[in-house]
Order: structure tokens, then C-alpha cells, then sequence
């Protein structure tokens, strides 16, 4: 068995060859177990080496606890394969997060676990406005499941870790940082997907659907697209935002919500404007306001900042959505604003924003 390695600071005096005196600092190493000493390192070295072993260990452990539950997704069409991409199983009765561009309409599916196993699959139900689909998995076996987590929790710089099977390579990953939170991002259907968020963790095609990972091992994203030419944007939708439209697709087969025109996102409230006004420490930054929309009507503005909806706070992008239920289609709804430093109420009637 080797011994650790002991590292002990020393400082050396040498005669040099124009009579002066000079001395060097150094890191030393005691001799290994087989009797060889080791290269010598600085204290800088060592610690760096030492943060990227945490660094390796931490993808290394989300890789091994997520990567089994990710799938290959293969849509069934009239003449064969329809789509490929990945998918997530979230559940152990089988129900499966991938993209709507990756289902692209198909009512069937073919999965392929990290282990070979095949398994058919049908679409519980699609949301082109989210860029999310909802399938579900025939199995006897049990499967290996990823657990979705908070994405509001999330802060730039924070590690992720993306798994799926870009280009066909199975089970691949990759690595990186949040770039950014609350980027808004245009769906197929033409509407703004909210909340999402912007990372350099490469994707590929074939990521699409796949998860977004913490250092945790939670899913916090789900893989949707990237700005081809460029290098390091790549966006994944909220698991926030997956959650309400998971739990939508399970209950009705499809996400009916509420539209009041406006595309936003979240941002932190100064603390003292915060207290005088009531509000949560952060709220939704109206980005923009479509044309004749309830909000337009009502007199909001761009750069409005959501605050609540029937008294109830909006801390953030993904709580707007939520609120946004079908339970508030054509009821009349006030929604509290921050403007030029005073909270103002308006009443609005949201109406039932049209299917994709």
C-alpha cells in the first residue's frame, strides 16, 4: 500500500557564481513507497490539481447517476423513424421529458435505455409553446429514474452537466457553467419560451430533450436548442417550467393557459424598493407586449416589473406561468406592477391563448 505524500515547505541558500548569496523557496516531497520521490510541485500546483480532481469526480458522479435514466428517442412515422433525439425518464412508471421538435407530432416511440434495452413508448401529449413532450414507457423492468429539481435555486457560474446522444453517439457528456438565467427563446409556434437558461455545456443534434444536470445529480433543464456559428450558447428550458407543463400533459392531455401578451423575465428587486413596496425580493421584468393583447389593453409597458397576480407574488418567470393556469381564462385578474419606484394595480382579462 503507498504511503500519502507529505509536502514540506523549504527554503534553500546557494553560493552563486558572482559571490553573492541567493536563496529559493520550494516545495518538497517526501519519497514514495517505492523509494522514488515524486516530481516536486509548488503549493499552487498542488492545489489546482486538487480542483480539478474534485471537479472530474463531481461530472463523473452526476454522469453515473443520471446517464442511466437517459434515453435515445426514435418518433415512429408512416415510413419509418420520424425524429431522433434524447429524453429523460422522470418517473418509475415509465413517464419520459423530451422536446416537441423531437416528437414533431408522432403519436408512438422507440426508446433505447444506456443498457440496450428497447422499449415502446406513446406520446401523452405534446407543447409546441414550451418546446416539451411527454411520453410514456412500456416496461416490466424497472427503470432507472432522474429526479427533477428547482431551477429557480440556480445562479450563473453554477456547474451542469448535459447527457444525451448528440449525432448518435450514445450516452455522451459534457460540461460546463450556467451563462445566464431568464433568457427568453422563440418556439416554433412563434411564441417566447420563457425562463430559459443559457449554458456553454456543448450540445449537439441528438442532445435535443436530454437533461441538464446539477452538481446534485437534478435535473434543472431539459436540452432544447443552440445558435448554430456560435461557440458556447446553448439553452435548455426550466425544470420549472417543465414541471407545470408535465403536470398539464399528465392531467389533460395538453397545457391550456391563460394569455395576457407580454414575454418577460426574472429580476431581482432592490432591497429597499422591496420593503416599501411589499414585494418578493425579485419579480418579471416585462420584456415586451404584443398588440392588442389584454396587457396592451390594460396599460401595462415594457420594463414593467410583475410583482403579483390576485395578491398572490410572482417572484419570477416560472411562478407568472403557473399563475397563468386555465383557471384564469376570461376571469378578471389584477395584476400588482412595479413603475418608476410605486407599485400600481391593473385589472386585466386574460384570455385562452390559441392551441399550436
Amino acid at each position: 500500500m503507498c504511503r500519502p505524500l507529505e509536502f514540506r515547505a523549504a527554503r534553500t541558500t546557494y553560493h552563486h557564481h558572482d559571490g553573492s548569496f541567493r536563496s529559493q523557496s520550494f516545495i518538497s516531497v517526501r519519497p514514495t513507497a517505492n523509494g522514488r520521490d515524486s516530481v516536486p510541485q509548488t503549493a499552487e500546483e498542488v492545489a489546482e490539481g486538487e480542483l480539478l480532481d474534485a471537479y472530474s469526480q463531481a461530472v463523473a458522479g452526476v454522469a453515473e447517476r443520471v446517464g442511466p435514466a437517459v434515453v435515445r428517442v426514435e418518433m415512429a412515422g408512416p415510413n419509418g423513424p420520424k425524429g431522433t433525439g434524447s429524453g429523460v425518464i422522470i418517473s418509475s412508471d415509465g413517464f419520459v421529458l423530451t422536446n416537441s421538435h423531437v416528437a414533431q407530432g408522432a403519436r408512438s416511440a422507440k426508446l433505447t435505455t444506456s443498457e440496450g434495452q428497447t422499449l415502446e413508448a406513446r406520446v401523452i401529449g405534446d407543447d409546441p409553446h414550451t418546446d416539451l413532450a411527454l411520453l410514456h414507457a412500456d416496461a416490466s423492468a424497472k427503470l432507472a429514474v432522474a429526479r427533477l429539481g428547482d431551477s429557480k435555486k440556480l445562479k450563473p457560474g453554477h456547474l451542469v452537466v448535459a447527457i444525451g446522444n448528440p449525432l448518435g453517439f450514445e450516452s455522451t457528456v459534457t460540461a460546463g457553467v450556467v451563462s445566464a438565467l431568464g433568457r427568453s427563446l422563440r418556439s416554433r409556434t412563434g411564441r417566447l419560451i420563457d425562463d430559459v437558461i443559457q449554458t456553454d455545456a456543448a450540445l449537439n443534434p441528438g442532445n435535443s430533450g436530454g437533461p441538464l444536470v446539477n452538481s446534485r445529480g437534478d435535473v434543472v433543464g431539459i436540452n432544447t436548442a443552440v445558435i448554430l456559428g456560435a461557440q458556447g450558447i446553448c439553452f435548455a428550458v426550466a425544470s420549472n417550467t417543465a414541471s407545470f407543463v408535465l403536470g398539464e400533459l399528465v392531467r389533460h392531455g395538453r397545457v391550456r393557459r391563460a394569455f395576457i401578451g407580454v414575454a418577460a423575465q426574472t429580476v431581482a428587486i432592490p432591497r429597499r424598493l422591496a420593503r416599501a413596496a411589499e414585494t418578493a425580493a425579485s419579480g418579471a421584468m416585462i420584456g415586451s407586449i404584443e398588440p392588442s393583447s389584454p396587457a396592451a389593453q390594460a396599460g401595462l409597458a415594457p420594463r414593467d416589473i410583475l410583482v403579483a397576480i390576485d395578491g398572490k407574488p410572482i417572484e419570477g418567470v416560472d411562478d407568472l406561468i403557473r399563475r397563468l393556469n386555465a383557471e384564469r381564462i376570461d376571469i378578471q385578474t389584477t395584476v400588482s406592477i412595479l413603475r418608476g419606484g410605486r407599485r400600481v394595480d391593473f385589472k386585466l382579462t386574460p384570455t385562452e391563448r390559441a392551441a399550436a
